[in-house]
């Protein structure tokens, strides 16, 4: 075949314009590439000489070669693969996003498409070498055609380019890149090296280079005729769990992670089917520093053929489990022609699906288990990402109650793990809801005046003391049939477990009570939006709700502090009417001076104890001075 000129389909100049400028988003991507072409170019040859061996020819181990020309400004990529013939250089190098892969697949039929699954079917990987190069050249030969039937391909990457036949006496396509005046950088070995490693590291075939070595009398590295495996060539996530041992899987852990300390948990698992794919996982010992930043992606990196695609890719683990830290490698997934952005597509909610159910059993698996060093190390996870896992409940609606179940709180009966089905088992008979008290820590959900009258009754209430968990209430509303309910909102209603006895002092109370409630709510106006007899108090002379509906004071606090608006809810003072302050309150005669200064007193320490801040705080502090000295 004598030399032909022949142009790219229409679109040609606009489309190589794109794909240089546009779609990739860091120029080290164009090695990742043509690496992942030549490997799946020796992986046709595999599968084609399953059916005539002498396509080995006389090379049967598969390998791709990486060299660079400093003086002629060269970078070669080489693979004795299954190589192209003339034709198929015109058809495959001659159309943007046209694949030969693709077209190679469709000619499988029966069980040989499923043998033949790591074969790619990426289209335009070929053209991001023309982000570092002004000139392409391939040559080549298809594995069982003679020697004289190569053929060398040539374009600058603008409207045409060039087929000839050569002589080739090897097997496979060499990819020649002519770089730019402005692309040195690439013609390092070290660089190189670091680009393969990072990538390509995965791959089945040995991905080689020239050794280098140090010359003294030059002063420089120089490079030798000796090929080296610059990649590992083993995919440890790729291997059978059972030819794995836990200190191999911990050491890919650190290489992945960087992280000395030994995983909490790991989960491993091939799954078939429609969407086939591995995953290897890790739960971490320790929360990373930025944990709570959700802009952040997740840890999962995603590979497809053991190519690496990217780091955190979120569309594949839910931003609930963005500790989560690990890699999924897919034979097949929908990529934009960059393989920089995963499409959203049916095969990324199955594998996100999957991944999430299985983190969520790998979790179920320690907080269920009899293992004390299972629950220790379950606790340990739970006090580094508890609050992260919480947010679960608004974003996976599927996984609701598996997460409701994982849940770990305080309570009145333990400072720490307990879970909503302990509490359900220890709960009165005749209870019927779950209740909860949010606060800004521990030692002020424990002494809140709101738990007297459970403590009185033994009735056991949790303590939410993490930010996440005013918002987990909104979506958490029960669990196993019974209402979650804030004990700092609305009338007490302890239903059974309040006797008619109880009920009917609590109302004769109330009744006698109401001209003193009258002037306390007159004195309150502009603060309290009510003010009534409480049943829920023993020892204090009272305690600030809130109407059912209304924003918990907790979660306006938290607004507040973080600079949001939060609705102006005039709180409900709740008075103990046997606490003898309330009492020496109600034995004031008609326009004594001091009844509002103690009413406000009243409303500020109710204020205080719960958590809350004071809007002027010398005015209190001068009530009290006064009501000392009277």
């Amino acid at each position: 075949m004598t030399k032909q000129t022949l142009s790219f389909q229409a679109e040609v100049k606009q489309l190589l314009h794109l794909v240089t400028h546009s779609l990739y988003s860091n120029k080290e991507i164009f090695l990742r590439e043509l690496v992942s072409n030549a490997s799946d170019a020796c992986d046709k040859l595999r599968f084609e000489a399953l059916n005539n061996n002498a396509l080995f020819e006389d090379s049967p181990n598969l390998a791709v070669r990486v060299s660079f020309d400093k003086a002629a400004r060269r970078i070669v990529i080489s693979d004795n693969g299954i190589g192209l013939s003339a034709q198929e250089a015109i058809d495959h190098l001659g159309t943007i996003a046209k694949s030969g892969t693709k077209e190679f697949m469709g000619k499988l039929e029966g069980e040989q498409a499923k043998d033949a699954n790591l074969i790619g079917q990426f289209g335009v990987g070929f053209y991001s070498g023309y982000i570092v190069a002004d000139r392409i050249t391939v040559e080549s030969r298809r594995a069982g055609l003679p020697t004289d039937q190569g053929v060398r391909w040539s374009s600058e990457g603008t409207g045409d380019f060039d087929v000839e036949a050569i002589h080739r006496e090897a097997r496979g396509t060499d990819v020649i890149l002519h770089l730019r005046a402005d692309e040195d950088e690439f013609l390092s070995t070290w660089k190189l090296k670091s680009i393969i490693s990072k990538y390509s590291d995965h791959l089945s075939l040995p991905v080689l280079m020239r050794k280098e070595h140090w010359d003294a009398e030059k002063s420089e590295n120089v490079i030798t005729d000796e090929w080296e495996s610059v990649n590992k060539a083993a995919a440890i996530w790729a291997r059978s769990k059972s030819d794995i041992t836990d200190a191999e899987y911990k050491a890919f852990y650190e290489q992945l992670t960087y992280d000395q300390s030994a995983p909490l948990a790991y989960t491993h698992n091939r799954v078939e089917g429609r969407s086939e794919y591995t995953q290897l996982l890790y739960i971490p010992a320790k929360a990373p520093m930025d944990m709570w930043n959700r802009d952040k992606r997740g840890g999962v990196k995603l590979y497809v053929k053991r190519v690496f695609i990217m780091d955190d890719a979120e569309a594949l683990m839910p931003v609930y489990l963005r500790f989560v830290k690990g890699v999924i490698d897919s034979a097949d997934l929908p990529l934009n022609v960059s393989r920089e952005l995963l499409q959203e597509s049916r095969d990324v909610r199955a594998i996100r699906e999957g991944s999430t159910k299985r983190v969520l059993s790998m979790l179920e698996s320690l907080a269920d288990s009899e293992s004390a060093d299972d629950k220790a190390k379950y606790a340990d996870f739970w006090k580094e990402f508890g609050a992260v896992l919480k947010e679960g409940l608004g974003e996976d609606h599927t996984n609701r109650e598996r997460l409701a179940k994982l849940f770990r709180f305080a309570s009145t009966h333990a400072d720490a793990g307990v879970s909503l089905a302990d509490y359900v088992a220890r709960m009165k008979d005749g209870q019927e809801a779950i209740y909860v008290i949010t606060a800004d820590s521990l030692a002020a959900a424990k002494n809140s005046p709101q738990l007297e009258i459970f403590r009185k009754k033994g009735i056991e209430v949790l303590l939410l003391t993490d930010r996440v968990d005013e918002w987990m209430l909104s979506h958490l509303y029960e669990f196993e049939g019974h209402s979650l309910q804030s004990v700092a909102k609305g009338a007490v209603d302890l239903g059974k477990l309040q006797d008619e006895e109880e009920k009917k002092q609590a109302e004769v109370a109330a009744e006698g009570f109401k001209p003193t409630l009258d002037r306390i709510k007159t004195a309150l106006a502009a603060r309290a939006k009510d003010v009534r007899v409480t049943t829920r108090l023993v020892d204090s002379p009272a305690c600030l709700v809130m109407e059912e509906g209304d924003m918990s004071a907790h979660l306006a606090r938290m607004l507040k502090q973080a600079g949001q608006p939060a609705p102006n809810s005039q709180p409900v003072l709740e008075v103990n009417a046997e606490h003898a302050l309330v009492k020496k309150l109600a034995a004031l005669p008609e326009g004594a001076s001091t009844f509002d200064d103690l009413a406000q007193v009243l409303f500020d320490n109710a204020m205080l104890a719960e958590g809350g801040q004071l809007e002027d705080p010398a005015a209190h502090v001068k009530r009290i001075q006064a009501l000392i000295l009277a």
